[in-house]
């Protein structure tokens, strides 16, 4: 049998070798096949989802509900250390030095994101704004939000923190965060589909072992990541549900 891993699309292109080398590592550990499935946007990803196409993912934090309660998916870890956080950002040309200053029709620049987007469109309230009196340019990916800041073409953009962190010192200095998140709780998680729940336990095993040797380290450094932790059953259904408690 072979399955099928794939990424949530907001991960950084930087990243990109270090989970085609994540996949070999995998078959080699598992002694099973498994293919690195790739997506430009969440619609097309959540399509193969709902058609059982998919079979290990590193989810989004925003679908782990549907992953969790509508397809059968059990979170196996997250990665250690790190949370997804979004930040505002302004050029820094910008005479918008807080949220508060923002006005009705404001240009905000941002990718598919869903949680990014969620978690930024929360932190503009303090400015009495929301989805209606604001005007939503979207973006392909986070380049292309900092791109659009600095032609001019935005006011303002939602970023991942990693993601504009993994921007060059170039880009960012010509940029200024406004305001950070500061959740926490909220990340990406590693999931199994019901296909591979039975080869679960193996996988959970190499996956917190894996900063213990050479080669795994070698790995996780390839993905920037510093090793993975285990996630309990109770851990997952509490960042869904604050996941639900800040959409409502």
């Amino acid at each position: 049998m072979s399955y099928v891993l794939s990424v949530s699309p907001d991960f950084s292109p930087d990243h990109l070798s270090g989970w085609f080398i994540f996949n070999t590592w995998l078959q080699r550990r598992l002694e099973e096949k498994f293919h690195l499935e790739l997506y430009d946007d969440f619609e097309s990803q959540r399509g193969d989802i709902q058609s059982d196409k998919i079979d290990l993912i590193y989810a989004n934090p925003y679908d782990a509900a549907m992953l969790v309660r509508d397809k059968g998916f059990k979170a196996l870890a997250r990665p250690s250390g790190l949370s997804d956080e979004a930040i505002i950002v302004v050029p820094e040309s910008s005479p918008y030095q807080s949220i508060e200053e923002l006005k009705p029709g404001v240009r905000v620049a941002c990718t598919q994101d869903p949680d990014v987007n969620m978690m930024g469109m929360i932190m503009i309230e303090p400015a009495d704004l929301d989805r209606s009196t604001i005007e939503q340019q979207s973006a392909g990916s986070y380049v292309l939000v900092a791109k659009a800041l600095l032609n001019g073409q935005a006011d303002v953009g939602f970023f991942l923190k990693d993601a504009f962190d993994d921007l060059s010192g170039l880009i960012r200095n010509q940029m200024r965060v406004l305001v950070e998140s500061q959740i926490d709780v909220v990340h990406h998680t590693l999931m199994a589909g019901p296909k591979l729940q039975a080869l679960a336990p193996k996988l959970l095993d190499e996956l917190v072992a894996m900063n213990q040797d050479d080669k795994g380290r070698s790995v996780l450094e390839s993905m920037s990541i510093k090793g993975w932790d285990a996630m309990a059953s109770e851990d997952t259904e509490f960042m869904i549900d604050l996941i639900d408690t800040l959409i409502d």
